[in-house]
């Protein structure tokens, strides 16, 4: 064929062309020499670009051309072709029986081979031609016609897939080999040419059935019952891995058409994905079992399985599901989620396969964070509030959360009065309590409690920056320390207080009973909440509650001391001066208590009237906390060696009167407190002391206290006249004055200011 030939830029050519069949314009391609190579080499070498253009053009043509050519002969030779890929079919049949035919011929052959005797070899004599011809034509025997019929069948039934006539097949073929096996009925090479075709059969539909196995359309009946025609087959091993390779295929189909959607924060998806997981390792496991009973090998290979899916849909929903919300710490959709997937996992365990350790060991770095993330945002939270809490005490707005019915803390909680930030506190800690009591199995519980103290000490460290005094002094957070709205009035200090007080003696260790509840039952976690069946955990986790309780108490008495003690420039109002300057003067004093130990009387008295409304039914608190803010007080000059130094030992000496006004304020102190029920054995030993250690002051001085000290009864006459008079109780305008009396030296300018304080 010329190149002109292609160029429909020259007019013979294209002339030429038109007259061309397709078959013409084909044959250069059929040849069996043909080579593209060079082709396009000789055809296209010299050609321009635009006669290369239009060789592309008139081949893609020639290729549309050839292929409607193809479909044409298809549609018109259809019939021949079926009929041909029969007659292929039939043809393929015949030789598949030629060839047993003639195995058939040759184990006849190896048989007579064998069955010669090997005497007759040494007579010298050989085969006539007639025994060798009687040999040749000697008809088939029943066995070969049944070996050529077994055969047969065999193809047939492994062709139509009729397994369990195939395996019945089988067996009476091993009956055979095996009754002529005992009897001897067939010669060594026929009954090894009839164990070779039956293994050669039980491998082919072996091999059918594993293909079945692999199948999407093959239901659950049909691989169970393939699965079981292998184990009878005699491969049992691969059987087992396709019954689970098959399960786990099924597995990923479905997997595909599930899809994680964040509006329900992944407790749908989480809930779907792992049902059709464990009921998919549960059917799988049934399987083996019905089929494969409990041998170890099956066994063994189906817990490895089974651990290997669990360990990817752990990692599928850790992905999907728990990451996100772990670091911000959601731990509630994070446990919700743990527990979904635990729960599914867990019903597993009736069957032998205990996989809640494999999801564990996944997911539990993850409810770590999320419980780690979850304190600090507690932490951020009430800090937060905390920094606009007025500090007054009400009862909270809406009980806390609780999965299903109401909780027996939520209904607690709402029942006391707390501050907007403690009430959040409380709130946020039953939820991670409620959240973490529910996966005991994580065993959490230890480092969830530890976080919950610690949490509670970061807001009691809160609310000791609230008191004024705070600002002043040390700061107790160093520089991570939160901005809090300042507790100015002793309402709002002591409301403090109550917060402390309820979270730590009733509402946190409630919370704490959840963490464990879940071991022990409702009845055992009720019998916990009261003090006499406490278990030792929770006995150690009152006293450090209560130790920071103790914090907070004595920041309070420290900072009202202090109150006292000091002025507002930073003069110091209990000194040894006070004392000292008595005998100074000419005249006798107006005695009444000191100015400091009045105030003291007249705040411990409004304290103790503002705790007896809020301490109700917890009045050993508020006795400890009035016996600790007066020790405060006392043992702050016990300690101060600058005031007995100038007591003991400075130019000016304790004299009569001084002894006599500190003997007073001591027995005023005792008697109030006294009366108050207030005061502590130390307190009083401590006061004890300290009269004795003025009145050995006195005696340096070569002065006999006793001699110049009233009776015991006067110091207590007037510390009671005092009490009464500071409380406003006692009118004595019209009282005739006993100068004889104890009380005489009281006048009635000093009954006046005393009174004035008391109001005041």
């Amino acid at each position: 064929m010329e190149r002109g030939s292609f160029s429909s830029s020259k007019g013979d050519s294209a002339d030429f062309e038109s007259e061309l069949t397709l078959s013409d314009k084909l044959k250069v391609f059929k040849s069996t020499n043909f080579d593209p190579q060079n082709y396009v080499t000789n055809h296209c070498g010299a050609m321009s670009e635009k006669e290369i253009r239009h060789l592309c053009i008139y081949l893609v043509g020639l290729k549309k051309a050839s292929a409607e050519e193809m479909r044409k002969s298809v549609y018109a030779n259809y019939a021949s072709f079926i009929r041909t890929s029969k007659e292929i079919s039939d043809l393929e049949g015949e030789l598949v029986s030629l060839k047993n035919l003639l195995s058939s011929r040759a184990n006849i052959i190896h048989s007579i081979a064998d069955g010669v005797r090997v005497e007759s070899l040494h007579d010298g004599t050989d085969y006539s031609r007639d025994d060798a011809i009687e040999l040749k034509d000697r008809e088939p025997t029943k066995f070969d016609k049944w070996l050529s019929q077994f055969t047969e069948n065999l193809e047939i039934l492994l062709a139509e897939r009729r397994v369990e006539e195939a395996l019945t097949a089988l067996d009476e073929g091993e009956n055979v080999a095996e009754d002529a096996k005992d009897h001897g009925s067939l010669t060594p090479s026929a009954l090894l040419s009839l164990q070779n075709i039956i293994l050669e059969n039980r491998q082919k539909l072996a091999d059918q059935l594993a293909e079945s196995t692999c199948q999407a359309s093959t239901n659950g009946f049909e691989l169970r019952s393939s699965v079981q025609a292998m184990k009878q087959l005699g491969d049992g091993p691969r059987a087992h891995t396709l019954l689970l390779k098959s399960h786990q295929q099924k597995l990923h189909r479905n997997m595909q058409l599930l899809q994680p959607s964040s509006s329900s924060h992944g407790t749908a998806y989480t809930t779907a994905l792992s049902h059709l997981v464990f009921s998919t390792i549960a059917q799988a496991a049934n399987d083996s079992l019905a089929i494969f009973d409990d041998e170890p090998a099956f066994a063994s290979e189906l817990v490895t399985w089974a651990v290997n899916q669990t360990e990817a849909f752990a990692q599928l929903i850790r992905k999907n599901v728990i990451a996100a919300p772990a670091a911000s710490g959601g731990l509630r959709i994070v446990t919700e989620c743990v527990h979904l997937c635990l729960g599914h996992c867990s019903l597993l365990e009736d069957r032998g396969l205990a996989l809640c350790p494999t999801l564990l060991k996944i997911f539990k770095p993850y409810l770590e964070q999320a419980l780690v993330s979850n304190l600090k945002r507690i932490d951020l939270s009430t800090a937060a509030i905390a920094a606009s809490d007025d500090w007054s005490l009400s009862y909270p707005p809406v009980a806390g959360r609780s999965w299903g019915a109401a909780s027996v803390s939520s209904v607690v909680a709402s029942q006391q009065k707390l501050t907007s930030s403690a009430h959040r506190f409380n709130t946020m800690i039953q939820e991670l309590c409620e959240d973490i009591g529910s996966l005991e199995i994580l065993q959490l519980s230890e480092q969830a409690l530890e976080g919950v103290l610690q949490s509670f000490n970061s807001y009691v460290n809160m609310m000791i920056n609230a008191f004024p005094a705070s600002v002043e002094t040390e700061n107790l957070e160093g520089p991570a320390r939160r901005i809090v709205k300042i507790a100015e009035t002793e309402n709002q200090q002591i409301a403090l207080l109550a917060n402390a007080l309820l979270l730590a003696d009733e509402l946190l260790p409630r919370a704490a009973i959840k963490l464990s509840s879940a071991n022990r039952g409702d009845d055992q976690a009720r019998r916990a909440s009261d003090k006499h069946n406490r278990p030792p955990e929770q006995r150690e986790l009152k006293r450090r509650l209560q130790r920071l309780v103790d914090q907070l108490r004595d920041s309070f008495c420290r900072q009202h001391a202090l109150d006292l003690i000091f002025t507002e420039d930073g003069g110091v109002r209990l000194s040894a001066d006070m004392y000292l300057s008595m005998d100074e003067g000419k005249d006798e004093p107006e005695w009444f208590p000191s100015p400091i130990f009045q105030e003291l009387f007249v705040k411990l008295t409004r304290i103790a009237s503002i705790v007896s409304d809020i301490f109700v039914g917890r009045e050993r608190f508020a006795t400890i906390l009035l016996m600790r803010f007066t020790e405060t007080v006392i043992l702050w000059f016990s300690d101060d060696q600058n005031f007995w130094d100038e007591i003991e030992a400075g130019e000016r000496r304790l004299g009569p009167l001084g002894l006599q006004q500190f003997y007073l304020d001591m027995e005023f102190v005792i008697l109030f407190a006294s009366q108050g029920r207030y005061l502590s054995r130390n307190l009083h030993q401590v006061m004890k002391n300290v009269i004795s250690r003025a009145i050995e002051a006195v005696q340096a001085n070569n002065i006999d206290p006793y001699s110049v000290l009233p009776e015991d009864e006067w110091f207590a006459d007037v510390a009671q006249i005092a009490i009464k008079m500071l409380m406003g109780h006692a009118n004595f305008e019209n009282t005739e004055r006993d100068m004889n009396s104890p009380t005489a030296s009281v006048s009635a300018r000093s009954v006046s200011s005393a009174h004035s304080h008391g109001s005041s």
